[in-house]
C-alpha cells in the first residue's frame, strides 16, 4: 500500500513552460514537453491545499523529483520525452459486437489497420473479444481464430498490441508477431498469463477495471476518491507484475475510462490523470467514442462521437498521457500535430 502520493498540478506547455522552467518555478513532467508548477501532497500530515514547488517539505522532495524522470521507450517506441507528443494507438476490433465498430471480418480488419497506419497511427491494438458492459465472453480458441490472421499481417508493418485477458491468446498472439499485451484485468483474469509474459519480452498494459468481469462492472460503481483508488490499484498491480518477473520498464498503466465508472468518475480521472505519473510508467488513455462523451455532447451513435473523442484525446495529451488509444486515427493525429506545435514551444516564422 502506497502511503503517500504527489499529484502534479498547474501543468503547462509551450512558452509558458519554458519560462517557468527557466525561472526554476516548474519542473518537467516525465522529461517531456509539459511542466508542472504546483503539487498536491497526499498522505498523513500533508498540507491540505496545493503548494508551489518551492514550499515542498524535504521529506517529499524525492517523490517530486521522481515525477521528472524521463520514461524509457515502451516496446521500442519513443515516449513524449523524445518525440514531444503522445503515441496514437489505433483500435482494430475483430468482433461482431463491439460497441463502436463491431462487425468487421478478418479482411476488413486488416484493411482498417493499414488505413490507420497510413493516417499516422504509431501502433495498433487488435482485439477479438468485446468488453462492453454485458458482452458475452469469447473462448480463447475463437478469439485466436479472429485475431491471429490480422496480427500476422499487420505485424509486418507496425508494432502490434493484442487486447486480451486470456493467456492462451497472449501466447499465440506473441508468436504471431504482437509485441504488447493489453489486459483490461491487469493480469487478474488468467493465472497462466504471468508465466506466459515472464517468458517473453512483451510489454504489458495494465488497466483498472472495477471487479474482474466486464458484464457486471457498471452495476452501481462507487468510489470514495476515484483518482486515488485507481492510482493505488495500478501501483499495486505494477508491483504484482514485478513479482511475476516483469520489469517496470515493460509496463504501462491505463485508468480504464468507462470500465466500472460513471460519468463523474470518468471526468475526475481525466482531470487528475497526472496523479498516475507517480507510478513511473507510461500512461495509456482510452476514451474514444465512449458513452459518457456521447452523453456530454448529446450524440447517441458511437461512431458519430469523433469530435468529442478528439477533444478528450487533446485533454489527455495536456495531462501527461503517453499513449492515446483511438478509433479515429486521422482526426486525432491532425489535432495532436497542432497540440504538439504549441506544447513544444513552436516559434512563429514567416510561414502562414
Amino acid at each position: 500500500m502506497t502511503e503517500t502520493w504527489v499529484e502534479p498540478l498547474g501543468l503547462m506547455g509551450g512558452q509558458a513552460a519554458a519560462a517557468a522552467l527557466a525561472a526554476d518555478l516548474a519542473l518537467p513532467l516525465a522529461g517531456g514537453p509539459l511542466a508542472f508548477s504546483l503539487v498536491r501532497l497526499i498522505g498523513r500530515d500533508a498540507p491540505i491545499s496545493p503548494i508551489p514547488l518551492t514550499e515542498v517539505p524535504e521529506a517529499w522532495q524525492s517523490q517530486v523529483l521522481a515525477l521528472t524522470r524521463a520514461l524509457p521507450r515502451f516496446a521500442g517506441l519513443e515516449m513524449p520525452c523524445e518525440s514531444g507528443r503522445p503515441l496514437v494507438m489505433g483500435v482494430v476490433n475483430v468482433t461482431p459486437d463491439s460497441f463502436s465498430d463491431g462487425g468487421r471480418g478478418i479482411a476488413d480488419s486488416i484493411a482498417a489497420g493499414h488505413a490507420m497506419l497510413e493516417a499516422g497511427a504509431d501502433l495498433l491494438d487488435i482485439g477479438g473479444e468485446s468488453t462492453r458492459p454485458g458482452a458475452t465472453p469469447v473462448a480463447p480458441e475463437e478469439e485466436c481464430r479472429r485475431v491471429l490472421p490480422v496480427i500476422r499481417e499487420l505485424a509486418k508493418a507496425a508494432t502490434i498490441s493484442v487486447d486480451t485477458r486470456n493467456a492462451a491468446t497472449m501466447l499465440a498472439a506473441l508468436e504471431a508477431g504482437a509485441e504488447i499485451v493489453n489486459d483490461i484485468t491487469a493480469l487478474r483474469h488468467d493465472p497462466a498469463a504471468a508465466r506466459v509474459l515472464a517468458r517473453s519480452e512483451a510489454s504489458v498494459i495494465l488497466m483498472h477495471m472495477l471487479g474482474e468481469d466486464p458484464r457486471t462492472m457498471q452495476q452501481d460503481p462507487r468510489y470514495a476518491d476515484v483518482a486515488l483508488e485507481v492510482a493505488q490499484f495500478l501501483a499495486d498491480r505494477v508491483q504484482a507484475a514485478e513479482r511475476m518477473g516483469l520489469k517496470r520498464d515493460r509496463l504501462a498503466v491505463d485508468p480504464g475510462i468507462g470500465f466500472g465508472k460513471r460519468l463523474p468518475h470518468n471526468l475526475a480521472l481525466m482531470d487528475r490523470l497526472p496523479l498516475l505519473a507517480g507510478i513511473g510508467c507510461p500512461i495509456v488513455f482510452g476514451a474514444s467514442r465512449k458513452r459518457f462523451l456521447g452523453t456530454l455532447a448529446g450524440i447517441e451513435q458511437a461512431s458519430a462521437r469523433v469530435l468529442p473523442s478528439v477533444a478528450a484525446a487533446l485533454a489527455a495529451a495536456g495531462q501527461g498521457a503517453a499513449i492515446i488509444r483511438v478509433h479515429d486515427v486521422a482526426e486525432t493525429v491532425q489535432a495532436l500535430a497542432i497540440w504538439n506545435a504549441l506544447a513544444s514551444g513552436f516559434e512563429a516564422s514567416d510561414e502562414s
